[in-house]
C-alpha cells in the first residue's frame, strides 16, 4: 500500500536557523545591476535562493534551459507546469554571454523537464555546453540534469560534453518519491547516476530534501543507495513549501540531525558531502569539481 505524505501536519514556525540575512558585499551588487540591467536568467534571483550572495561573492551562479514551463508537475517545485514554448536555439549562445557579463568562475547549468521533445532537451544541453566552453574556456561547469526519462542515447549527450560534474537530484526517500516527485521514479533516477559514472562521466552528486515526512533510516537507506551507485557528491537541505498548493513541510530539521548525516555520508564514502537547512543542490558548487 503506497503511503502520502501527510497533508494535516502543521509544522512550528521557521526556527532561527532558517533566517536568512540580505545578501550584501560589492561583488554582488555589481553581479545583481548586470542582471537586471541585461535581463539575464538566474536561478539565483528567480528562485530567490537564500545563498545567492555568498555564491555570487565566490563567482558561482545557476542558469535555466529550456523555457520556465515544466511538462511534469512535483509536489515540490515551484516551476509553472504546462505546455512548454518552442525551443529558443539562440539560448546557448544567450547563456554563455550571461556568464562572461557576470564573470562566473563556476557556472551551474539546469533545465525544466521537456517531455514533449523527442531528445527530451538533450541537444539543447549539449550545444548549451559547447557555448559556454567556447566563449568561457576557463569557466568550470556543472549541469544538474533531468533524468530524461532513463534514455541512454539522450544522458550520452552530456556525457560527450564532459562537464566538470554531471548531477540528477534523487530529492527523496523511496517511499515517498511517488508523492513528491509524481512522474519520476526512485529505481529510474539512481539508474541514471550509475550509468552517468559506468560511462566515465569524472564526478557525479545528488540531492535529498528533508521535512516532507521521511525517517531517519529511510534517509539513510537513501544515502546508502546513492553510494552504491558510485555518487560523490550528495547535498542535503531542509524542503520549504513554495506555495499553499504544493506539499506542506512535516518538520523542520534540527541542525544535529544535518551534521548526523553529513557524518553517515563520510563514512560511507562519498568525496563530499553538504548538509544544513540552507544547503541547496548548487551550494558552493564550485568545491565539488577536485
Amino acid at each position: 500500500m503506497e503511503t502520502k505524505v501527510a497533508s494535516n501536519i502543521l509544522p512550528e514556525r521557521k526556527p532561527k536557523w532558517l533566517r536568512v540575512k540580505l545578501p550584501t558585499g560589492k561583488k554582488y551588487t555589481e553581479l545583481r545591476s548586470l542582471v537586471d540591467k541585461y535581463k539575464l536568467n538566474t536561478i539565483c534571483t528567480s528562485g530567490s535562493c537564500p545563498n545567492m550572495g555568498e555564491c555570487w561573492g565566490e563567482g558561482t551562479a545557476t542558469f535555466m534551459i529550456l523555457g520556465n514551463v515544466c511538462t511534469r508537475s512535483c509536489g515540490f517545485c515551484g516551476v509553472k507546469t504546462g505546455r512548454p514554448e518552442t525551443v529558443d536555439w539562440d539560448e546557448p549562445e544567450k547563456v554563455a554571454r550571461s556568464i562572461k557579463l557576470m564573470q562566473i568562475k563556476h557556472a551551474v547549468l539546469t533545465s525544466v523537464d521537456r517531455d514533449d521533445l523527442k531528445d527530451m532537451g538533450s541537444i539543447m544541453w549539449a550545444e548549451t555546453v559547447k557555448a559556454v566552453r567556447r566563449m568561457n574556456p576557463e569557466t568550470t561547469l556543472e549541469t544538474l540534469i533531468p533524468d530524461f526519462q532513463g534514455v541512454e542515447k539522450h544522458i550520452d549527450r552530456i556525457i560527450d560534453v564532459a562537464p566538470e560534474v554531471v548531477s540528477h537530484n534523487i530529492e527523496t526517500v523511496r517511499r515517498l518519491t511517488r508523492e513528491v516527485r509524481i512522474q519520476a521514479k526512485y529505481d529510474r533516477s539512481m539508474g541514471v547516476l550509475k550509468y552517468l559514472k559506468q560511462q566515465g562521466q569524472r564526478r557525479t552528486k545528488s540531492g535529498i530534501m528533508l521535512g516532507l515526512g521521511e525517517t531517519r533510516e529511510e534517509v539513510i537507506a537513501t544515502l546508502h543507495d546513492l553510494r552504491d551507485n558510485d555518487v560523490d557528491v550528495v547535498t542535503i537541505g531542509q524542503y520549504l513549501q513554495p506555495s499553499k498548493k504544493h506539499l506542506p513541510v512535516q518538520r523542520f530539521i534540527n541542525p544535529d540531525e544535518f551534521d548526523e548525516y553529513k557524518s553517515v555520508g563520510l563514512e560511507l564514502g562519498f568525496r563530499h558531502v553538504e548538509s544544513s537547512a540552507l544547503v541547496r543542490s548548487s551550494y558552493k558548487a564550485q568545491k565539488h569539481i577536485n
